[in-house]
């Protein structure tokens, strides 16, 4: 164990190279040893992965926990296996291997796109898809094309594992549905039903900005009506949203340009965008009707013209 004291500084309120916080410092070279410190320190603990959200909050002392846990050695949380009717993934896996698995391209475009709209490459070298989640922003981009590919999160414990749908694991900015004592390990994706499309898109100020709007689709279209829609959004509210009410609308209608148009103006009733240093509500609920539409006319594209590298 290495124990770090740092003495509190004016660089409170500044993204800077020093932590000016107390903490003691974990890394565990195993699962079952991180989960036995979750369980001993539980809310007084932070676990440290890729390190680009939990450093940035330490530095300006927007947290300030008592214990770091860095899971960065488990490298047994780090993977993508395709299993038949499923695709798994370690929450330690890394955005850029997401990048490079023909996994993720072949199954799951709106993934695959939330990957390549995420930062820069050096951010993806180093952030992981469960920091991601964990890190419970309405903005996250892996939150959106998750929801509409209906993944499950595993949730390990001392006492066990607990499977979560994604649509129940975010509780608000920052909260989701994990106990202290508890890690995420695992994401499971189904694989598609043949002639489903996806699709991700994302509104920033800048290519390595967070979101000021985002959405993501998966849709089906048999004999030209809708067999299914699904629509997540990001950036609109407390937590990424699934849009319940729009996709219900649509289903059983025909796919033409002019059914989606006046189906996904429900959009904005389903959200409610704050305004913030990156956009305006209004912003953000006048774009979130028209991203949605591109996005549904994109992941059936994909289908007909099929689904380009």
């Amino acid at each position: 164990m290495t124990q770090v004291n740092i003495r509190p500084s004016r660089h409170n309120l500044y993204n800077t190279h020093i932590i000016p916080v107390r903490f003691e410092y974990f890394a565990p070279s195993s699962l079952e040893e991180a989960l036995e410190l979750l369980n001993k320190y539980g809310s007084e603990a932070k676990v440290l992965a890729g390190g680009t959200d939990l450093l940035v909050k330490m530095k300006m002392r927007v947290v300030e926990p008592k214990y770091v846990i860095n899971i960065k050695k488990l490298k047994e949380l780090s993977y993508i296996r395709d299993e038949g009717g499923e695709v798994r993934i370690g929450a330690l896996t890394k955005w850029r291997e997401l990048e490079r698995s023909d996994v993720i391209m072949k199954y799951f475009p709106a993934l695959y796109d939330a990957v390549k709209a995420m930062g820069g490459t050096q951010i993806r070298n180093m952030a992981t898809i469960g920091g991601n989640l964990c890190n419970a922003s309405p903005a996250a981009d892996s939150a959106p094309p998750l929801m509409v590919l209906e993944a499950r999160l595993i949730l390990a414990s001392r006492e066990g594992e607990r499977e979560v749908p994604i649509t129940q694991f975010f509780k608000g900015p920052g909260k989701t549905v994990m106990r202290p004592d508890e890690l995420l390990k695992e994401i499971i994706i189904p694989k598609p039903e043949p002639g489903t499309g996806s699709a991700f898109i994302k509104v920033a100020r800048t290519a390595m900005d967070l979101a000021k709007i985002s959405a993501a689709t998966a849709v089906k279209v048999e004999d030209g009506r809708i067999k299914f829609a699904r629509i997540a959004i990001g950036s609109a509210a407390p937590t990424p949203v699934r849009a319940w009410k729009t996709e219900e609308a649509l289903k059983g209608k025909p796919f033409t340009p002019e059914v989606i148009r006046e189906n996904v103006k429900l959009v904005e009733t389903e959200i409610s965008p704050i305004d913030d240093v990156r956009s305006t509500a209004f912003y953000r609920r006048e774009v979130s009707k028209v991203i949605v539409e591109d996005a549904l006319i994109l992941s059936h594209e994909r289908v007909v013209k099929g689904w380009m590298k």
